[in-house]
């Protein structure tokens, strides 16, 4: 760890909050080079869906190696692109009945939001963009600006323009309709909002604290961008790829985003690969107008084609995130109980929050829970969230034995701090 002390940059983070070195990993399980276990309920803040190593995936990747076929290409056609595209035309939305055009971006979820925000202000000719309290899109100057982190905008160095923040789903309490308020305001030519470009949303937000919209909220919210002409953006950087449980986390609700972001877990191996879902009547870049050295990382997309292959040709491992969501959801709520009951639970599918109230404990049950061989971040407004983003692909008895930990380590920090009084 000296090494990272004298040569690395003081930006860095994970290596921080967990302080080990990691050599290797299977599934859900990581090993550290003085031989300890640890259960991994991070998965790569999202970008191992499908574990570490998954091996039937590896295998794809071995033979697209031992090929000698394209790697880098920029956007040149290859048979990895093509083969990817047709797999995720016909597996993902022929099945559900979408039609997107397919832009592969920079490797990187925030150049692809990038992109989306551009190619709004470019077909709508306006340069405002909704985004919503809490919301986490990047670190890039467009995507921070419509990241409502105070502790990540404030590095900026310039103002942050063009976003306009707008209450998420629940913000305000659960009797007071955000969408409603969002539509009267793009109705009142005295409200001070500029008609906006687009509308970005996460259907679920990750960073902000496991924060969940419901179906009927974003319904209205589409519909709002519709009535204004402007579009709607679904950022699935870290709940898609079946995260909720559907293939997109906004499938449950029925709506019909004219753009989608897509990153992290779409390469199904850890590999950068990001894309933007975009509706054909949207598509009006000229060619040149949004580029990059790394779009489209071909052994990325093999890998990516693989997982299709594997995964979602039918509906079974769908079903599956959603029992083991519903499974994991059980035992958190159990756990929240014993406590008095003061710790909500919140989430989709197998992406779970578990709100300690207050940083100090979510960070020291966190701590703990690291140095009994457990991996698990924190996430909302002051990382008062325990999160919990398993790979899709755990089994039981390893989920069990990761929430075991949590469980002794919140009881252990609850005995040794006075935050709560007499709670736990």
């Amino acid at each position: 760890m000296q090494v990272l002390e004298s040569l690395e940059s003081n930006v860095r983070v994970y290596s921080r909050n967990f302080p080990a070195i990691f050599s290797l990993a299977r599934g859900s399980i990581m090993l550290t080079d003085d031989g300890r276990s640890v259960i991994d309920f991070l998965s790569g803040a999202g970008a191992l869906n499908y574990g570490h190593n998954n091996h039937a995936i590896k295998e794809a990747i071995t033979k697209y190696l031992l090929s000698d076929a394209m790697i880098h290409g920029l956007d040149l056609a290859t048979p990895a692109k093509l083969g990817f595209m047709e797999a995720f035309s016909s597996v993902i939305l022929g099945k559900r009945g979408m039609k997107y055009r397919i832009q592969f971006t920079g490797p990187t979820g925030a150049s692809a939001v990038e992109a989306a925000i551009k190619l709004s202000r470019k077909f709508t000719g306006r340069h405002n963009v909704v985004s919503f309290t809490n919301g986490y899109h990047g670190v890039s100057l467009g995507a921070l600006a419509a990241t409502g982190n105070s502790f990540c905008r404030q590095v900026s160095g310039l103002p942050l323009s063009g976003v306009t923040f707008m209450p998420y789903d629940g913000y305000l309490g659960p009797d007071f309709d955000t969408a409603d308020y969002l539509r009267k305001v793009f109705l009142d030519r005295s409200s001070g909002i500029d008609p906006p470009a687009a509308i970005l949303v996460e259907c679920v937000q990750g960073e902000g604290g496991i924060n969940v919209a419901r179906k009927e909220w974003l319904r209205s919210i589409q519909a709002a961008a519709k009535e204004n002409d402007a579009l709607f953006i679904v950022d699935d950087i870290q709940m898609g790829c079946g995260r909720t449980g559907d293939f997109f986390s906004f499938e449950f609700a029925g709506v019909s985003p004219d753009i989608v972001i897509l990153s992290k877990s779409l390469s199904a191996y850890g590999l950068p690969l990001s894309v933007l879902l975009i509706k054909e009547e949207v598509d009006v870049w000229e060619p040149g107008e949004h580029t990059g050295t790394f779009r489209g990382n071909n052994l990325a997309l093999a890998s990516a084609t693989a997982a299709l292959d594997i995964y979602w040709q039918d509906e079974a491992f769908s079903r599956s995130v959603q029992r083991m969501g519903e499974f994991l959801r059980a035992r958190l709520e159990a756990i929240s109980l014993k406590h008095g009951n003061v710790f909500p639970v919140r989430g989709r599918g197998m992406a779970l929050g578990f709100d300690c109230q207050r940083a100090e404990v979510a960070e020291a049950t966190a701590r703990t829970a690291f140095e009994r061989g457990l991996m698990i971040e924190r996430c909302g407004p002051v990382d008062q969230v325990v999160k919990f983003l398993p790979a899709l692909t755990i089994d039981t008895e390893t989920v069990n034995r990761g929430l075991d930990i949590f469980d002794q380590s919140l009881s252990e920090t609850l005995e040794q701090t006075t935050c709560f009084g007499g709670a736990g």
